[in-house]
């Protein structure tokens, strides 16, 4: 606990038990720091906060209360140092930042795999946290900034001494990371995505290239150089950047890439040195994913030669190009892919090896809608059969939905089963000997988002579940 004067220059010493910016998880004795949101204004919910025990309000509002009220200009601007005041984060971890639209989780996880071996590494992302013994749900690929700053100061108190972060498009436009220093900042890919956010994709663009302002003097960034729009970080001159990918001129050069039926081999060519790997993943997108934690990890100046045999022991990332044995005879693939960019990697990956290409998938409700045909178009062209199905609908009508993803299309190669887990059973049950089954979407996601509630739901279970009762 720590008093209200020790957080923010105040005349009150009221004793304080946690931050919070949300009033619904307001707890008695909490700091309810009202920030502005995109969307909402939090000083709206002071009251609410009030009813539920919280001890002060920070704001930038005149308002009257029993409770301290601290006035503020720039409500949004305090809550970092609050946080940082109240939770004792020393800022001695070092950090590694990944962006993109495809490719952060998986990328992450390769890297926090890899340098586990001589770095006490923690991960977080959309998978959650993980170090060590301790694992921990999250809501947001980057958590809002008063729960990442608790979660660093539980790592340093843990002897965390890096962590590799999904730093999203999300994180960096409400500055969730501005006080940051990153020692590294990987780009894998930026397409289209989070336009009912950014509202213009320049707008998205510039959001994703923020993260370079963060990195320090003698830290370095990492560019997919066969990207058309991370390219464009090439037109300026930053200190310290390397490129990857087949590009002739990339600092990581990508070449002779086989894939095997359950392995994918390749070089990466340095200035000075090749270095054939073995990699467990399949897909060609996870070259690049394997390459971007390759370089850091070259960076970093680990054993080499300890690397590339470490790389052939990797563990599955779930959820990502996961391939699920359950005796059954075709190929069955669980992947988080969900937008046009991530379902095309996958499937022009797969679909040719396969007898027939059955691909499940829906698109989020409240999300942008711009791009639900644009997914229609293609898979519908691509796929034998594609199962229209809910995706965390919200408050959007599914239907509608499918409806908006078939467009135009003049195809018969489709259904729709609404309910998820009967269109996934549908799925399993049609597949045959030397079919592939694409369940695209969620991954490993444990919740289903239905109008403003998150119910329990897992694709992985629904599968795991099926082959136990068939």
């Amino acid at each position: 606990m720590k008093k209200l004067n020790e957080l923010i220059p105040c005349d009150y010493d009221t004793m304080i038990s946690g931050v919070q910016i949300d009033s619904r998880e307001v707890k008695p004795g909490d700091l309810f720091v009202a920030v502005n949101g995109f969307n909402v204004k939090h000083s709206e919910y002071i009251g609410d906060a009030i009813e539920k025990g919280a001890a002060a309000v920070i704001t930038d509002i005149d308002y009257k209360s029993d409770i301290p009220i601290v006035k503020v200009k720039d409500v949004n601007g305090c809550l970092n140092q609050i946080c940082i005041n109240f939770y004792d984060y020393k800022n001695s971890i070092t950090m590694i930042g990944i962006t993109g639209t495809d490719g952060k989780t998986t990328t992450a996880i390769i890297l926090s795999q890899l340098l586990k071996y001589n770095r006490n590494i923690a991960y977080m992302g959309t998978n959650g946290i993980e170090y060590k013994d301790l694992h921990i749900k999250t809501e947001n690929t980057t958590p809002t900034n008063e729960k990442l700053y608790q979660y660093l100061s539980e790592l340093e108190k843990k002897d965390c001494s890096h962590l590799v972060m999904e730093v999203s498009s999300e994180a960096l436009l409400h500055q969730r990371v501005k006080d940051f220093e990153f020692k590294y900042a990987i780009y894998t890919t930026i397409t289209e995505d989070h336009l009912n956010i950014h509202k213009t994709i320049e707008n998205y663009i510039q959001s994703k290239f923020s993260l370079v302002t963060l990195v320090k003097d003698d830290g370095a960034i990492i560019v997919n150089r066969d990207d058309e729009t991370c390219k464009l970080l090439l037109t300026k001159k930053y200190k310290n950047l390397y490129t990857y990918g087949k590009d002739e001129n990339s600092d990581f050069k990508i070449d002779s890439i086989k894939e095997y039926s359950d392995y994918t081999t390749f070089n990466i060519i340095t200035k000075d040195e090749i270095y054939h790997i073995k990699s467990p993943y399949l897909g060609e997108y996870n070259v690049y994913n394997l390459t971007a934690a390759f370089v850091v990890c070259y960076l970093e100046k680990v054993d080499l030669k300890q690397l590339i045999s470490n790389i052939e022991k990797l563990e599955p990332v779930k959820g990502r190009t996961e391939v699920l044995d359950f005796g059954q005879e075709y190929k069955l693939i669980l992947d988080y892919a969900h937008t046009l960019n991530g379902i095309k990697s996958i499937v022009e990956s797969f679909k040719d090896k396969y007898k027939r290409t059955i691909l499940l998938t829906g698109a989020a409700g409240g999300r942008e809608k711009e791009k639900r045909a644009k997914i229609g178009k293609y898979i519908l062209n691509n796929a034998d059969l594609v199962i229209f199905t809910m995706d965390d609908p919200r408050y959007e009508n599914v239907d509608d939905i499918i409806d908006q993803m078939i467009g135009t299309e003049q195809k018969d190669n489709y259904i729709r089963i609404i309910d998820r887990k009967e269109a996934i059973n549908y799925a399993l049950k049609i597949a045959q000997k030397g079919d592939l089954v694409l369940i695209l979407g969620k991954g490993r996601d444990s919740y289903m988002a239905i109008e403003d509630r998150r119910v329990d739901y897992c694709d992985y279970d629904v599968i795991k579940k099926y082959f136990d009762e068939n």
